[in-house]
């Protein structure tokens, strides 16, 4: 069984698809911090689309890893000269393997942060981008601020330090481009965060400013930030995938990448130095995201958020489990028709009731095995994001919030750290220390995991929701997840 890489795509079976390329006429012209499952199967997968279209070769991915963790996908870089194999699984259980050579390099920054800066500062590198979750933006989660003490954030700052994060990384290499007399590169977020390109802009040009008041004035002026809205399920590949792709396709591929069919890519059109075509792979070039982000924000997102406690609680541990569970699925269309569609504006080309139904059939396919775990992760950095907007405007408008509020008593009750049959639940979330000692309080406090200002704003100051809340806490102890999804369907 061959081992992946430029010396073996030609022996691989013949049912794989492979580059129709060649590689070694294609050159870095973006740089990726983020390289994980999802940017393979989808920023990468799309420029790979046009490369084999006979586009886009100047435009070649060089993938960076600042973080600890990043070492292990470096090794598998290096040694696959960038090859990995993607797998679409269908719902009919039909699986669509290819093989992707958009990444042709892949650097570890602790190892030579030099040659990183050098490959950043080249005028042939138009665009970096980023998918570095939602986490990776540093900012404070109610005030937007940027925090300044992030303890590498201060290293970064220090005179004369070798950055460390991607904020000391962009800063510098768009410091030695200025002072080269060579335009700036776009910095491309690809993260689920709203209004994104926005967030990202505020972030870095904070950074740029504290380290250097002149430069970040000119990033603020002069480096483009686009907005975009990025989908595709992209579950956490396992061993089980590695092993599939071995007995099914004859590959060794120590990282394949799996997903779903479904893809959408829709981006605003703001580029210092161009771009790939991309709308010639289907990727919607808009003058404005924001509706269709919204859209993806509040319908998918939150709705990720809004079956995995409660199914995880039930004692499902995969989406499409609890999706296929016809009292989780309704629960989820009345969230979202009720609840987070009140809030969106109309999207341009998109029919929402068709969107609702496609979203729940997504979740469905039993051939993703998304888990639950994947989705409750880092609960900390999404809540406040995807479901709490609908909430506060919501109870603005005197609209329904109360399945966003027992979405909220679900995370609370998930927090205690065990399901309802007494299976333990390892919490993963950065907060996760101080949500663990909230939930303990559940049940003598009702509201003690909402009266956290810094996650959920002001809404324990609003009896409505504060009621909606504790009625839906109170009855995941006494009753369960299923019965408190009974009581909501009742109204």
């Amino acid at each position: 069984m061959p081992a992946l890489n430029n010396e073996t795509l030609g022996q691989l079976n013949r049912d794989v698809a492979v580059p129709a390329y060649d590689r070694s006429r294609v050159t870095t012209g973006i740089v990726h911090f983020g390289v994980g499952g999802f940017h393979r199967a989808h920023q990468a997968m799309y420029l790979d689309a046009l490369m084999n279209a006979g586009q886009a070769l100047e435009f070649g991915i060089c993938g960076v890893g600042v973080m600890p963790s990043d070492r292990r996908m470096a090794d598998v870089m290096a040694a696959q000269d960038g090859l990995y194999t993607l797998v679409e699984k269908h719902a009919d259980g039909t699986y669509a393997p290819r093989v992707i050579g958009s990444i042709i390099d892949y650097k570890y920054a602790p190892d030579d942060v030099e040659d990183v800066l050098a490959t950043m500062a080249a005028e042939t590198t138009r665009i970096v981008s980023l998918t570095v979750t939602e986490g990776g933006y540093n900012f404070h989660h109610v005030t937007g601020a940027f925090d300044l003490d992030n303890p590498d954030v201060v290293h970064d700052l220090a005179e004369g330090a070798a950055p460390k994060t991607v904020f000391g990384l962009v800063a510098e290499a768009l410091r030695r481009r200025r002072a080269a007399g060579i335009a700036p590169f776009t910095v491309m977020s690809c993260d689920n965060i709203q209004a994104n390109g926005d967030v990202a802009r505020r972030m870095f040009v904070a950074f740029a400013e504290a380290k250097d008041a002149d430069l970040g004035a000119w990033m603020a002026e002069h480096v483009s930030f686009p907005n975009s809205m990025v989908d595709r399920i992209t579950p956490v590949t396992t061993e089980a995938d590695r092993s599939e792709v071995a007995e099914r396709f004859g590959i060794e591929d120590a990282w394949p990448v799996v997903c779903e069919p479904f893809t959408q890519w829709v981006l605003e059109d703001h580029f210092t130095l161009g771009r790939p075509s991309y709308d010639d792979v289907g990727v919607q070039i808009v003058d404005d995201v924001m509706p269709y982000e919204l859209m993806k924000l509040r319908l998918l997102n939150a709705s990720h958020q809004a079956l995995t406690y409660f199914g995880t609680l039930a004692g499902y541990r995969y989406a499409h489990d609890v999706c296929q569970d016809k009292l989780f699925a309704d629960f989820l269309m009345a969230y979202m028709t009720h609840e987070g569609q009140p809030t969106l504006s109309p999207v341009p080309g998109v029919d929402l009731e068709a969107y609702k139904h496609t979203l729940i059939e997504r979740f469905s396919n039993p051939e993703i095995r998304d888990t639950l775990a994947r989705l409750c992760a880092e609960s900390s950095d999404r809540i406040p994001k995807w479901l709490m907007p609908v909430v506060r405007e919501q109870l603005a408008s005197g609209g329904d919030i109360h399945r966003s509020a027992a979405v909220v008593a679900s995370w609370a009750r998930y927090a205690e750290g065990h399901d309802e049959a007494g299976q333990p639940i390892e919490i993963v979330d950065r907060l996760a220390d101080s949500l663990k000692a909230a939930a303990q309080r559940n049940r003598d406090r009702p509201t003690a995991f909402i009266e956290n200002r810094e996650l959920f704003g002001d809404v324990i100051d609003d009896t409505r929701f504060v009621d909606a809340y504790t009625r839906a806490l109170a009855c995941l102890h006494a009753d369960g997840a299923r019965a408190t999804l009974e009581m909501l369907a009742r109204g």
